[in-house]
């Protein structure tokens, strides 16, 4: 999904032949909820409020909280649980079919009832419509959705998938009521109805506002009234500043590198405190295979080896990220460190000239790294010249940055008009699969030319079919390998997640994990 210590292991998937089946202890949230409301800000819009076409980390925060999902990740869980679904299960060995047996009474918010044909309405609603900027490519593998009868959905796949279940339980599986929306077009009166914990009540440009879903019957325990979320368009010292001026209780997503220091580093400060959480949302530098300068693998290579990581770790993300060496983020089962092993941790322009000489390259390399200002994050713009300089003190590089706003940048990349530009990913689900099939797969969101038929004709798909995630290591570990040789992407950083709150809220250390999603219904203020 279109955009920082050492991370725990995460679980794997689990319980996928044996089906998935609810808990005790599970049940709808208090009405009206219980607590104070809670004013939070982020520098990142929400650029839909239909699940049908938002694929960025805005818009999914406001689906995770808005819309249920069949199956949901719990707190500092990587394994999707039952959410409106009572239970779901593979019936063949295959991971061919995936069935769901609906909970009783679920209701969206208007009060109309929800069932299985609201399911197979949202999924084919989605598929159809197949927005660019939706989440309909993460589900190639989907052939059909049947509702058999009111409580029953069954999944019917063209290849086996066995992180099917993972994509289910993201935003892209949110539900919407088939009475409210159009089955062949978005919605774009800036409403939603869902059957979440909460109600989205108004949506403007600065701010959208959320109160409690009386209706909702699922998992999450609601502990405030509402949330109030506003937007700050990209601008972090306006963001920190609401904080500071206690104009906000959370500041979330996109306070830069120095704001969240200066907050840390206070020696006496009652105002306000960092809450640190695990992440694994990446960046890559990404190389257009056809360019006639990055298109030359001497040139990523020599790229490769002249990239110090650690010094814009230090200089530009003071400490708020971390080196990544691989396209699989550390904490995520199937990672290893392919770039580390092949072109090592510190610079070296011998072996970056080496490079260029075998590709019968003698002069100075003329290169634009492409940058988007604040799409992934406020620090983009900064880091691409630090790399630039890096490359060109070298010797061996004469290269510039450049600085295009996000929709221009989007488009320019689909015409092929980048040789090199940047790319963060933050992910739909945690697993191996989410950063490898995307990237590499057919119809990749890279848009960079580049395709390999052993990733795509053996090592996505087998990885994909097997249910003992555990069992993928070698693969995955294979087609890092490949990336890292063929290098049509350059690993940057790995992030760490922070949020930044007044000291009497409570609740944020269970919305800062790998799953991404942002709990709402976990906040409270003292």
């Amino acid at each position: 999904m279109n955009m920082r210590n050492q991370w725990p292991v995460l679980p794997v998937v689990a319980g996928l032949a044996s089906g998935l089946l609810t808990g005790c202890g599970t049940g709808s949230s208090d009405p009206g909820g219980t607590g104070s409301s809670i004013v939070m800000g982020m520098s990142d819009d929400v650029l839909a409020t239909d699940p049908a076409s938002g694929y960025d980390p805005g818009s999914w925060l406001l689906f995770n909280n808005v819309f249920q999902s069949l199956l949901s990740f719990p707190d500092g869980g990587t394994e999707p649980e039952p959410e409106a679904a009572k239970s779901c299960v593979f019936t063949d060995a295959s991971t061919k079919v995936y069935r769901c047996t609906l909970k009783d009474g679920l209701k969206f918010s208007n009060g109309d009832p929800l069932t299985s044909e609201d399911v197979k309405f949202s999924f084919d609603r989605m598929l159809k419509i197949n927005d660019a900027a939706g989440p309909a490519i993460m589900f190639p593998m989907l052939d059909k959705v049947e509702a058999p009868d009111a409580k029953t959905v069954v999944f019917r796949l063209k290849v086996p998938d066995a992180t099917f279940p993972s994509k289910i339980a993201s935003g892209a599986g949110s539900i919407v009521d088939h009475t409210q929306y159009d089955a062949k077009g978005l919605r774009k009166d800036g409403k939603a109805v869902g059957s979440g914990p909460y109600t989205l009540d108004s949506f403007g440009d600065d701010q959208a506002v959320f109160s409690v879903n009386d209706h909702y019957k699922g998992n999450a325990k609601v502990k405030n009234s509402g949330v109030t979320l506003k937007f700050f368009h990209g601008n972090p010292s306006a963001l920190k500043k609401a904080l500071l001026d206690n104009k906000i209780d959370i500041a979330y997503r996109g306070l830069s590198a120095g704001d969240i220091a200066d907050i840390q580093n206070a020696d006496n400060n009652s105002e306000a405190e960092v809450v640190e959480g695990s992440s694994a949302e990446v960046q890559h530098l990404v190389f257009n295979m056809k360019d006639p300068v990055a298109g030359k693998l001497g040139v990523r290579k020599a790229i490769a080896y002249l990239l110090d990581r650690d010094a814009l770790i230090k200089d530009v993300y003071q400490g708020t990220a971390t080196p990544l060496y691989s396209i699989i983020p550390a904490g995520i089962a199937g990672h290893n460190t392919a770039f580390f092993d092949t072109y090592g941790a510190s610079p070296s322009p011998a072996k970056a000239a080496a490079a260029l000489r075998n590709e019968g390259i003698t002069g100075k390399v003329k290169l634009t790294l492409w940058s988007t200002p604040s799409r992934y994050g406020p620090a983009t713009d900064q880091e691409l010249k630090a790399i630039a300089k890096q490359l060109n003190a070298s010797g061996l590089f004469a290269a510039d940055v450049k600085s295009v706003a996000f929709d221009q940048y989007e488009k320019d990349i689909a015409k092929g008009k980048y040789g090199v530009y940047v790319k963060g990913w933050v992910p739909d689900y945690p697993d191996a699969d989410n950063f490898t099939a995307p990237f590499f797969g057919r119809g990749n969101v890279l848009s960079n030319h580049y395709s390999n038929s052993t990733i795509t004709g053996t090592l996505i798909p087998r990885t994909a079919a097997e249910s003992d995630r555990a069992a993928t290591d070698n693969d995955f570990g294979r087609l890092q390998d490949i990336v890292a040789d063929q290098l049509p992407v350059l690993p940057v950083w790995q992030a760490k997640q922070y949020a930044v709150t007044r000291q009497n809220v409570y609740g944020l250390e269970y919305c800062l994990d790998a799953s991404t999603v942002f709990r709402f219904w976990e906040l409270s203020k003292g």
